[in-house]
């Protein structure tokens, strides 16, 4: 309650609370403008009962635009994509862009621009592609004439909404609270929570009222527990996104010829540095087989063998026997890219270099080589609970959708990647309104002096 008192007794956070509300309405308003030319009125059921697909993945990411196939239909999904192939080849795999990286605000500021350029680029292949999916799916139809036109007329309206998304987000970051890409994908999932937990209501508490007291207790029960693993898997989630290895850091400084030390740092080391990254990059690389042969033929989507893909779906080797091969694939895939990108963000090699340039050193550690490989054994170790966690999160809601615990009804599964992203967002909320809130105190301190 005291932190509630302090947020209004500060316009300033208070205006970019209100800021962040209004563009998120507008955001919101924009997401129930339907696409002209198209009829999708069957689109958001047939993406909610396949919740387990690409395009599901792309609504999560745009913030629950695409379900409507609205105007906003790609989201921040294209920006979020050019982001990260702008920062994976800025990793010394173009020398241009590389240089760019090390040139400061003027470099970060080209850097951006050529995000966007390609983001504008692949909002277009993208775009093209959801509707060719979708129409070869059935699950939407032109209400135009099928012609070159009328795809570069559909084409350019959503290009020119994704780029108003990235807009809209730029400003949250600029005048509002938080990271606007992420602000924007964090309200898409918070405003679906209650109809999930609504529709678990109905599913085991209404429907067994009337079929005597024993089964009514059983929905009740079943209720709570699914209320209970809800709960579970967010302090888990939490409890992951703020656990980190502290490595001590000390730094030399010279005063009047003579070498002296100053107070000791840390060097925060996150269990889950990766974030929610390797579970887009994942899901992202199981479903293009898949995405592929629907872009092809609805003959070749229906394929068998496209089932090793998939990763909610058993495949019968024989004998009885079905593996779920697609699952186990994609937890191999987040495994082996939560290593790859926490070496992407901390790379210790880069590391140790700054920690000589500027005169500092981890205790008991020789600077140089031996300084890259202590943190690069630390790096590792820690990753290694943070990928088995992840791993973990992100293969839930498809294990217990296997399991048939939700029935049919697979928009009942926990998930874990919505979680991982309300979870991060939320506490980089709470942490930006912290800091407005200590700045505001320090200026009143400083001002009364």
């Amino acid at each position: 309650m005291k932190k509630f008192v302090e947020i209004f007794k500060n316009k300033e956070v208070v205006g970019r609370i209100f800021f962040t509300i209004m563009i998120l309405f507008v955001f919101r308003i924009g997401c129930a403008i339907p696409t002209p030319g198209i009829d999708a009125s069957e689109f958001s059921d047939q993406l909610n009962s396949n919740s387990n697909n690409i395009l599901a993945l792309m609504n999560l990411l745009g913030g629950g635009a695409l379900q409507n196939f609205s105007i906003f239909a790609l989201g921040v999904s294209p920006y979020i994509t050019a982001q990260i192939i702008i920062q994976l080849l800025s990793m010394d795999v173009l020398p241009a862009l590389t240089e760019l990286n090390r040139q400061g605000q003027y470099g970060r500021r080209k850097i951006e621009m050529a995000t966007r350029y390609l983001t504008l680029m692949l909002a277009a292949v993208q775009a093209y592609g959801i509707i060719q999916t979708a129409l070869n799916t059935s699950w939407i139809s032109f209400t135009m004439e099928e012609n070159f036109l009328t795809y570069a007329y559909i084409v350019t309206v959503m290009v020119a909404g994704a780029m108003l998304v990235m807009w809209l987000g730029d400003q949250i970051t600029t005048k509002g609270i938080g990271n606007g890409i992420s602000v924007i994908i964090f309200a898409g999932i918070v405003s679906s929570l209650p109809n999930q937990i609504v529709t678990a209501f109905q599913r085991w508490v209404l429907t067994s009222w009337n079929h005597g007291s024993i089964e009514a207790t059983k929905g009740v029960f079943q209720f709570l527990l699914y209320v209970l693993s809800f709960i579970l898997i967010i302090a888990f989630v939490v409890f992951i996104e703020l656990s980190r290895r502290k490595i001590p850091v000390q730094h030399a400084t010279r005063s009047g010829g003579s070498e002296k030390l100053s107070k000791a740092s840390f060097l925060p080391i996150k269990v889950n540095s990766a974030g929610v990254i390797p579970v887009i990059f994942a899901s992202s690389i199981l479903m293009a087989p898949s995405v592929i042969a629907t872009f092809i033929s609805s003959d070749a989507a229906n394929a068998e063998w496209l089932k090793v893909f998939q990763y909610n779906q058993m495949v019968y080797m024989g004998g009885g026997v079905y593996m779920p091969w697609g699952l186990i694939i994609y937890i191999v895939l987040v495994f082996a890219f939560t290593f790859f990108y926490a070496n992407l963000q901390i790379n210790p090699a880069q590391l140790a270099e700054n920690f000589q340039k500027n005169g500092s050193y981890i205790p008991g550690i020789r600077p140089g080589v031996e300084t890259e490989k202590y943190v690069s054994r630390v790096l590792n170790r820690v990753t290694l609970i943070g990928a088995l966690s992840l791993s973990f999160i992100s293969a839930l809601p498809v294990v217990l959708t296997l399991s048939g615990v939700f029935g049919n009804d697979s928009t009942l599964a926990l998930g874990g990647t919505g979680l991982i992203i309300v979870v991060g967002v939320a506490l980089e909320l709470n942490n930006q309104i912290n800091g407005l809130i200590a700045g505001k105190s320090y200026d009143e301190v400083i001002g009364g002096m």
